[in-house]
């Protein structure tokens, strides 16, 4: 059964690198050549869609079954138990910085007009600042994946 939820999280952890993944690799660069107006309301739009249960189940779920596992590799000496507990640690690295710092700046843009002055500047700052640690987001998950994943290699 541990095995079977290992892989269950490992593939969590995949899937959620792979979302922030396109939002680092396409996505923040589509909405940063659209007008700022446009590139805003787009990006808005995708943050109010963000929280529906399918992605939170599969980002909160994911580190919640991997701080499960963890506590249990540990307590039960399981063979991989430092790569699960290396994987379990780096993939919240992508959590808190989902809650601490991505959440905190959408809601600020969230209350930008998209057709004030000021937008363009706030809003070339967001993209900026946003996808430079979204990219360590990606990499935190996708290591988060392969660390976990690593735990039941070759065996």
């Amino acid at each position: 059964m541990l095995s079977w939820l290992i892989l269950v999280a490992g593939v969590g952890a995949g899937l959620t690198a792979g979302v922030f993944l396109a939002f680092s690799s396409f996505v923040m660069t589509g909405l940063g050549r659209a007008p700022a107006p446009v590139g805003v309301r787009a990006m808005q739009e995708i943050n109010r869609a963000a929280p529906n249960p399918v992605f939170m189940l599969t980002l909160f779920g994911t580190a919640l079954l991997g701080v499960g596992l963890a506590v249990a590799a540990v307590a039960g000496r399981d063979p991989g138990w430092g790569f699960v507990v290396a994987g379990a640690a780096t993939y919240l690295v992508c959590v808190g910085l989902t809650i601490g710092y991505h959440v905190p700046r959408n809601e600020a843009l969230d209350a930008l007009d998209p057709a004030a002055a000021d937008t363009e500047k706030a809003w070339r700052t967001y993209l900026s600042d946003w996808t430079r640690l979204n990219h360590l987001r990606t990499v935190s998950a996708g290591a988060g994946c392969v660390l976990v994943l690593l735990s039941r290699w070759p065996g």
